[in-house]
């Protein structure tokens, strides 16, 4: 490929680095993960142009925009470009592969930079995505760790990948636990688009002669969807069992939710939100354990009386008894008993 041509989202792999030259709203929506952004034109600029565009004409809101992308071009060239060796090999995109990018690649090349240009920009990389989320899965053989709440799936997870297995984590791709109080504090859910770009990317660096291991999820993670294709997928992989004693979920739950625990209001606020599907003497049987700090008993009662059950209905169905099935205990709730879980497993299934 000679430097001035166009690269496809195949030739990715190819690049030294991947330029979003978009603004940043642009790229904090969605973007090609592991892509750097350096924007010819910010919110407002790119706003104002567009503005002259539909107001004025084209050809005087392309005179302003080549002022602001040069400006902006010249200000990467001295504070990020001019480190870069002679055979650096940035891709660079916007929107549709047209100006902005162009006019990055153009000068980059101009310097001696070995500089590509995304066919098709951000939109024709998304539309691959969308298409490549629908073939991808069936490709893969999942093994889905299922139990109910507070069975460390989570940490599970982290172990086997720890020990080199092919781990999807969609909890950690939608920065959420996946339940009623699962939103993680400080760190709110991407959107529905970076969620999809994560998990595309992921799959694409799985062995498919190789299990991925991911956790049993719903339709929903929060707020985000978990793509059709690759739930049925999940749903068709082969169930890992986890058997965990309640004192052992008690500790991991107060553990891994221990933000609420400074912070009583937040959950009270959430919990009165249980109030329609659980009646109002359960929630305010619970309010009434977490106002006194009674904790360990909180927690039992809201997964012998709410999450259970819940989870029974909705494994039953999804992840349900086969013959192909494994089953595994959990003997205490340290890393070392999750390394020596994640030992087990591997040495029966992978």
């Amino acid at each position: 490929m000679k430097n001035t041509g166009v690269a496809t989202v195949a030739q990715l792999s190819e690049y030294t680095e991947i330029i979003d030259a978009r603004t940043p709203s642009e790229y904090a929506e969605d973007h090609i993960p592991g892509a750097i952004n350096l924007p010819v034109l910010d919110d407002e600029e790119r706003a104002r142009v567009g503005t002259l565009h539909k107001q004025v004409s084209a050809f005087e809101a392309k005179k302003a925009g080549a002022a602001l992308v040069s400006r902006h071009i010249a200000d990467h060239l001295e504070r990020y470009f001019a480190a870069k060796p002679v055979g650096y090999k940035p891709l660079i995109y916007c929107w549709r592969g047209g100006n902005r990018s162009g006019a990055m690649a153009h000068v980059l090349q101009k310097i001696g930079f070995k500089a590509g240009q995304l066919d098709g920009g951000y939109k024709n990389y998304r539309r691959t995505v969308v298409a490549e989320l629908d073939t991808l899965p069936a490709r893969l053989g999942f093994r889905v760790i299922c139990g109910p709440t507070g069975c460390g799936k989570s940490r599970l997870l982290q172990a086997l990948q720890a020990k080199g297995a092919q781990v999807l984590d969609l909890e950690a791709l939608a920065a959420h636990r996946g339940s009623l109080l699962g939103d993680l504090p400080n760190q709110p859910q991407p959107g529905q688009k970076w969620l999809e770009s994560s998990i595309w990317w992921q799959l694409k660096q799985f062995d498919p002669a190789r299990p991925v291991f991911v956790e049993s999820e719903s339709r929903k993670i929060g707020r985000l969807r978990v793509p059709d294709a690759l739930l049925a997928a999940i749903r068709s992989g082969r169930s890992i069992w986890l058997e965990v004693a309640m004192e052992h979920r008690i500790k991991l739950l107060l553990e891994e939710y221990a933000h609420f625990l400074s912070s009583p209001e937040t959950l009270l606020e959430q919990i009165s939100l249980l109030s329609p599907l659980r009646g109002h003497e359960t929630v305010e049987r619970w309010n009434e354990l977490i106002r006194q700090r009674r904790w360990a008993e909180f927690v039992q009662d809201m997964l012998e009386n709410h999450y259970d059950p819940a989870y029974r209905k909705s494994l039953g169905k999804n992840y349900g008894e086969r013959a192909d099935n494994f089953e595994f205990t959990l003997s205490g709730t340290s890393p070392g008993d999750f390394d020596r879980l994640a030992d087990a497993i591997l040495e029966k299934i992978a």
